[in-house]
């Protein structure tokens, strides 16, 4: 029962008395279920408020879980020391919930003989668990686990199954989608780091941490932006920067999603088996000519949030067999131009599990070969986290593929600097738990690549966060056919009104 711990009586009367001095220490994690009490964990409050954290009825496994709990405002840490623990790197797993609202509310691994590591808890006002690693390097045989709260009145946390072993974690994607930053250049659109100075955004991007860039094309848009000579320009600043390149076939002269897949003008008229070759020979071009140039695309997506198929009517999902014919043409052009270049087949709504196994299984039936599925994630759209995670975790594991979130973004404000009405522009809109602040869009970013990063047994590649340099600038607004169209976007970017990098960029560096 999700808020046992906000009631005082019961409570009191759940409250287990925990140790003033740390348990004899072993080389094994113990109790790891709480299943009896508070057995081998310590407890520390400089306060002197270990009332505040106890057990109680409600594990997600088993009978019990730790809470974190007070009436009053409080800082309690509940911790398990280790000892004669072999070197090498060891990673944290354990299940999670709290109401949010906490000045801090973590889990920590530290005096493990290296830096400190920490996982921030996201709040799960809905009740649903969600599962955290972090890993560590230990190095003089000892370690302590720790699960700490710096929370004010009524706040609560709770932890249960919890696991200590051998293994590592980390994403080798942390990429941003810099599709509109060309443009925004040209047009006067200026970058600053957080300090104020004035820089290349791309690179103060890679600077933040980014390793990834991400750039869609359009086959013939009518502002001359993102199509192949642009594309071929912005990949060498993004190689050039040492980062590696997402390529984003739209397969259409505007925006592709689940609600759009218009076919380019010039490929308006022809049949499915023309479609069929289109497909190949645009992607075979684009391709070959970014190898030319030495920029070979690292990762290549055939279409752009597929949900519904692409190149309407034609290649609808209401006819699989034609989708699938489509998507073979396009794998097949990306692997005749390199074949180490992985594929990637992207839909939205991440933490819809129905449609994702729908689909894929439908392409997978049908021999679509693919090395990634990703997934646009907008936590004010698609779902809770624990939605995403209880998606990632299973389609990772049912077709065997690594996943990632290669679209996900959140306002730092909701004010707009244009004349454009924002996408997210109201309080009702947000995410619980997330307020549209600089801190909240941090949380938000750091919160989805902890979900990506705890996917089991290696699966989670990363999260690429969607255009982060898309500031308000006369001209690079939503339509490339109208230059007067506004921004709906700005207060999404990664730079403030200010042009300033925000923190959430931060969280680049840390995964």
């Amino acid at each position: 029962m999700l808020k046992a711990a906000a009631l005082p009586a019961l409570g009191a009367l759940l409250i287990t008395a925990l140790p003033a001095q740390p348990v004899s220490a072993a080389a094994t994690l113990t109790n790891t279920g709480f299943e009896s009490g508070t057995t081998g964990w310590s407890t520390y409050s400089a306060a002197g408020q270990h009332a505040a954290s106890y057990t109680e009825a409600g594990g997600r496994t088993g009978s019990n879980r730790l809470t974190h709990w007070s009436s009053s405002a409080y800082k309690v840490e509940t911790y398990q020391y280790l000892s004669g623990l072999t070197d090498g790197t060891y990673k944290l797993s354990a299940w999670v919930r709290s109401s949010g609202g906490q000045s801090a509310a973590y889990l920590a691994l530290r005096n493990c003989g290296s830096a400190e590591q920490r996982t921030d808890l996201p709040p799960t006002p809905d009740g649903r668990w969600i599962r955290l690693v972090t890993s560590v390097r230990v190095t003089g045989g000892q370690c302590t686990v720790s699960i700490n709260s710096d929370a004010r009145a009524g706040n609560w946390l709770n932890v249960d199954d919890l696991t200590f072993t051998p293994g590592s974690t980390g994403l080798s994607v942390k990429g941003v989608d810099v599709s509109t930053l060309k443009k925004s250049e040209d047009l006067g659109g200026v970058y600053r780091t957080a300090a104020g100075t004035t820089g290349d955004g791309l690179g103060i991007l890679k600077s933040a941490g980014a390793n990834y860039g991400r750039l869609k094309v359009w086959v013939d848009p009518a502002d001359g932006y993102n199509n192949k000579a642009r594309v071929l320009q912005t990949a060498k600043r993004i190689k050039a920067q040492g980062m590696k390149l997402l390529v984003d076939f739209h397969y259409s002269d505007i925006w592709a999603d689940p609600g759009a897949q218009t076919k380019p003008a010039a490929w308006s008229s022809h049949s499915y088996d023309q479609l069929t070759k289109d497909v190949y020979d645009h992607t075979y071009d684009v391709l070959n000519a970014l190898k030319a140039q030495g920029t070979t695309a690292d990762m290549v997506q055939i279409g752009n949030e597929i949900n519904t198929g692409m190149l309407w009517p034609e290649g609808s999902t209401e006819n699989w067999d034609r989708t699938a014919g489509l998507l073979k043409s396009g794998i097949s052009a990306a692997k005749a131009v390199s074949s180490s270049t992985r594929i990637a087949l992207h839909l939205a709504h991440g933490g819809d599990n129905g449609l994702y196994r729908w689909w894929f299984d439908n392409a997978t039936s049908r021999g679509v070969g693919f090395d990634v599925i990703a997934v646009s994630f907008y936590g004010y759209w698609h779902g809770a986290l624990s939605d995403l995670q209880a998606n990632l975790d299973d389609v990772s594991t049912r077709y065997a593929k690594p996943v990632m979130v290669v679209e996900t973004a959140y306002p730092f404000r909701l004010d707009s600097k244009d004349s454009h009405e924002n996408i997210i522009d109201l309080p009702g809109e947000l995410v619980s738990g997330y307020p549209a602040s600089p801190a909240g869009q941090a949380a938000w970013v750091r919160d989805v690549m902890n979900v990506v990063e705890a996917v089991p047994n290696g699966r989670g590649l990363g999260v690429v966060y969607w255009e982060p340099a898309w500031t308000a600038v006369t001209g690079n607004g939503w339509d490339p056919a109208d230059p007067s169209s506004g921004n709906g976007w700005e207060n999404q970017a990664l730079f403030d009104y200010e042009n300033r990098l925000l923190p959430a960029a931060n969280w680049l560096s840390h995964r």
